[in-house]
C-alpha cells in the first residue's frame, strides 16, 4: 500500500507540473496565433517527443513496444482522444468568451468530483486517513484558482454567464475523461497507450482546425519553441497520469494532485514573468502542500 501511495502521490505531482508548465507556456502563444493552432502544433510535437521516448525504450532498455492487440482497444484510444480533445476546446471556448475568476474553478472542481465518484461509487477505499488530506487538497486547488477581488467586482447573473455553458460541459467531460480513462488502462502498458490516446488527440485537433477552416501554418519562428515546450509538458502530464492509473487503484489522488496544475503555472510566472501572487494562491499553495504532507503521514 505505501510503494501504491508513493507512486500515486509522484504521478499526480507529474501531471500538475506537465500541465502547469504546458499552461504557463501557452500564455506565450495561445493569445497570438490562438487556441486551435496552439493546440495543433503543441500536440503534434507532443506525439513526437511521446514516439522517441518510445523508441528509446525499445533501443535503451529493450522493452518491446507495445500494440493494442483488439478493436475495442483501439476504439477506446480513439474515443479518449477524441473527448480530450474536445474538452481542450471547450475550455478555451468558454475561457475566451468569459472570466477567468468565475471560469477557472467551475473546470478546477472536476478533480473534486472524480476523487468523490472514485471513493464512493467505484470501491476506492476511503476513510479519514484519505478524506482529510484529499478534503484539504481540493481546498487548495479552488484557492489557487479563485480571483476573489475580480470575483467580487463582477455582477453575476447564473443564467447569463458568458463561457459558464461552455466550460461547464468541459467540466463534466473531463470528469467523465478521467474516471474513465483510469478504468481503460488499469494494468496495461501506459507507455503506448498514453502515445496512442495522444496520437488521436493530436489527429482530432487537426482534422478540427481543417474543418473550423483554421490556417495553422502563419507561426512565427519565436513561437515554435514554447509550442515545443507545451508538447514537452503535455508528454510529463499524460505519462505520469497514465502511469498512476496503470500501477495503482488511487484514482482520487492522482486526479486531485494532477489537478493543482495552477500551482506551477503560478510560480513559473512568479519567477519568469515576475508576476504577483495574490493572498489567495499564497494560502492556496501552502494548503495544497499540507494536503500532500499530510496524505503520505496519515496513510503509513
Amino acid at each position: 500500500m505505501q510503494r501504491e501511495l508513493l507512486v500515486a502521490v509522484l504521478a499526480g505531482i507529474g501531471g500538475m507540473i506537465g500541465w502547469g508548465s504546458a499552461d504557463f507556456f501557452a500564455k506565450k502563444t495561445v493569445d497570438r496565433v490562438g487556441s486551435i493552432v496552439s493546440l495543433v502544433w503543441a500536440h503534434f510535437f507532443g506525439t513526437y517527443i511521446l514516439i522517441l521516448i518510445a523508441i528509446s525504450q525499445l533501443v535503451f532498455f529493450h522493452k518491446a513496444f507495445h500494440f493494442p492487440s483488439s478493436p475495442p482497444q483501439w476504439v477506446g484510444l480513439i474515443f479518449f482522444g477524441v473527448l480530450q480533445m474536445i474538452v481542450y476546446w471547450l475550455v478555451y471556448e468558454g475561457f475566451g468568451k468569459g472570466q477567468l475568476a468565475v471560469l477557472n474553478p467551475v473546470f478546477a472542481s472536476f478533480t473534486g468530483v472524480v476523487a468523490l465518484i472514485s471513493i464512493l461509487f467505484l470501491g476506492e477505499s476511503g476513510g479519514f486517513a484519505k478524506f482529510f488530506p484529499l478534503g484539504v487538497i481540493f481546498l487548495g486547488i479552488m484557492l489557487i484558482s479563485l480571483d476573489t477581488k475580480a470575483l467580487f467586482s463582477l455582477r453575476l447573473k447564473l443564467d447569463n454567464i458568458p463561457g459558464l455553458k461552455e466550460v461547464g460541459i468541459a467540466t463534466v467531460l473531463a470528469s467523465f475523461w478521467t474516471l474513465g480513462w483510469s478504468k481503460f488502462i488499469a494494468r496495461q502498458d501506459w507507455v503506448s497507450y498514453a502515445l496512442f490516446m495522444y496520437l488521436f488527440m493530436t489527429i482530432a485537433a487537426f482534422v478540427f482546425s481543417k474543418l473550423m477552416k483554421v490556417k495553422i501554418g502563419a507561426v512565427k519562428s519565436d513561437l515554435w519553441k514554447f509550442l515545443i515546450l507545451i508538447g514537452f509538458g503535455e508528454v510529463i502530464a499524460y505519462l505520469a497520469i497514465s502511469l498512476g492509473y496503470s500501477a495503482t487503484s488511487l484514482v482520487s489522488i492522482v486526479a486531485l494532485i494532477s489537478g493543482a496544475f495552477s500551482l506551477p503555472t503560478i510560480l513559473l510566472a512568479r519567477i519568469f514573468l515576475k508576476e504577483r501572487v495574490n493572498l489567495d494562491q499564497t494560502i492556496g499553495t501552502l494548503v495544497i502542500i499540507f494536503g500532500i504532507i499530510a496524505l503520505s503521514v496519515l496513510n503509513k
